[in-house]
């Protein structure tokens, strides 16, 4: 399905008039709003998006994690027709749902199948300049984590695959192969935060003298047998490691830092970039760019004037990550470790 995207161009006339006359509300949003309480999965922070977007009439927002296209939707709903929507996933099969879910607008949307830690050369392509906000839910997505055929899940049976883009070569089947024992170790440690990661090690290469490790339950149960504690643990023992091997399969953070590093030279004045995460790593490297963006000077401390030029380019938004409600959690409880931070481009 091919979507046109008209950035700068006038009202649509053939937009239904209902979303042609929609309301302005509150500052920072919109009148009536549509949250999606349909049969797709819930969006997380859908308010909370809505609330701190700074949406204007007749701008362009990014949506650099498309995913199922909840959140695109939530905005195309809540917004005046003049406003565009420039969708990007790097998995095709979310790309073919969202584009179901969004052909009401298909007047009003792009979907690029693409990552969006390239996405200042995304942009290029589409003969983008400066964009008027962007949003960044990061992680796995419910449909691939409820996809067994995917190979993210330690719940349900099949490939141990995990990759976000099944276009690309390495699986986690493959990195466990290609991996030493001190990379594959390094990596369990510093993306899965697991402080049984040699244990896990050898115990995948004990089993690996038998049989090949192609499956996600077969990894699940080798890391249940290494990390089991005589108290029930909060998480699945093998949590943290699948973590790990989906973050190194698909080099997440480098993705997360280059997207970010990319938003300053993209985001017009005023607009804003948000940033959901769900583990710490993610939300360590947000709020650790954001509070760096937000600096004058970054001259060490002892030198009497400023020497470096560096101006700031960032205005903190939320000095403490916004979190869902309880009757959010209560609804979607995969929204419970869910962290929103939001950062406005400021010129100097």
């Amino acid at each position: 399905m091919n979507f046109g995207l008209r950035i700068a161009g006038k009202r649509n006339p053939d937009e239904p008039v209902a979303l042609r006359n929609r309301p302005h509300g509150p500052a920072g949003g919109f009148g009536g709003l549509q949250l999606n309480m349909s049969k797709h999965h819930e969006s997380v922070l859908a308010k909370e998006i809505l609330q701190y977007l700074n949406l204007r009439e007749g701008g362009l927002i990014v949506d650099g994690t498309l995913g199922n296209g909840g959140h695109a939707e939530l905005i195309l709903k809540n917004t005046a027709p003049g406003l565009r929507v420039l969708g990007i996933d790097r998995d095709k099969q979310a790309i073919e749902r969202a584009g179901e879910r969004l052909a009401p607008f298909r007047n009003r949307v792009t979907l690029v199948h693409g990552n969006f830690g390239d996405i200042k050369n995304i942009l290029k392509k589409a003969d983008v300049m400066n964009v008027d906000g962007l949003l960044l839910d990061l992680g796995v997505s419910s449909p691939q984590l409820d996809s067994a055929e995917r190979g993210f899940s330690f719940m349900r049976n099949g490939p141990l695959d995990m990759r976000m883009d099944s276009t690309q070569k390495t699986t986690a089947a493959d990195l466990i192969v290609k991996l030493s024992d001190e990379e594959l170790a390094l990596v369990i440690k510093e993306y899965g935060e697991e402080r049984y990661a040699k244990w896990i090690v050898r115990a995948i290469r004990k089993a690996q003298e038998q049989n090949p490790i192609t499956t996600t339950l077969q990894l699940s149960n080798i890391i249940s047998g290494v990390t089991h504690t005589p108290r029930p643990a909060k998480i699945h023992p093998a949590t943290r490691t699948f973590q790990a091997l989906r973050i190194a399969v698909n080099d997440e953070l480098e993705h997360i830092k280059s997207a970010l590093n990319d938003s300053i030279e993209i985001l017009r004045a005023s607009a804003r970039i948000m940033v959901i995460s769900f583990h710490s790593l993610e939300d360590r490297i947000v709020k650790n760019f954001f509070k760096d963006e937000e600096k004058g000077c970054i001259c060490p401390p002892r030198l009497p004037m400023c020497a470096c030029g560096h101006k700031a380019r960032l205005k903190i938004i939320t000095r403490r990550p916004i979190t869902p409600a309880s009757e959010e959690v209560q609804r979607n409880p995969r929204a419970s470790s869910s962290k929103l931070r939001v950062a406005e481009r400021v010129y100097v």
